[in-house]
């Protein structure tokens, strides 16, 4: 109940400082597409389905390319997998995102988020936990799909302290 009173609060929200319903339709559709992801991200089997093709990713590791590529993320995924579990600390609250040239609604998703990251246990290493804020955001295509992807955290500090 309290994700629904949330939702409908950035709703009227949103309706208010834009009343394009079309967007906000188009929004609460690809929240549903995020929620998919994110469950699949965390139980290590990733819906690549609800990508485009020409998806780019953009994120803020330290020494990292520009962008990334869908098959470039499944590898960086099955390494992670392999390595690390990961654990979504608070239900998402999904807000309206915004055109970068108009400030108009949509579609898009953004959200702040905590995900607990653990390095597995090993016979010659205990399980070591670390938090994660995250910044993500999401683009969509006509189709539903997501094309854009970009995240702010602290990644390469996190992942090196797992690593100590």
């Amino acid at each position: 109940m309290k994700n629904f009173i949330y939702v409908t609060f950035l709703s009227i929200v949103a309706f208010s400082c834009n009343p394009n319903q079309e967007a906000m339709k188009t929004f609460e559709e690809n929240t549903k597409t995020m929620d998919i992801l994110f469950e699949s991200f965390a139980n290590e089997s990733v819906d690549y389905s609800k990508f485009a093709d020409d998806v780019v990713f953009k994120g803020t590791l330290v020494g990292a390319k520009d962008s990334l590529s869908l098959d470039e993320i499944k590898a960086i995924h099955k390494e992670l997998f392999a390595k690390y579990d990961f654990k979504y600390m608070a239900p998402m609250k999904y807000l309206t995102g915004v055109n970068a040239d108009t400030g108009v609604t949509d579609g898009s998703v953004r959200m702040y988020y905590d995900q607990e990251v653990t390095l597995t246990a090993t016979d010659s290493t205990e399980a070591k936990s670390v938090i994660v804020s995250i910044y993500e955001s999401f683009d969509f295509n006509e189709e539903g799909k997501v094309t854009y992807v970009q995240w702010y955290s602290d990644w390469t500090g996190s992942l090196a302290y797992l690593e100590e």
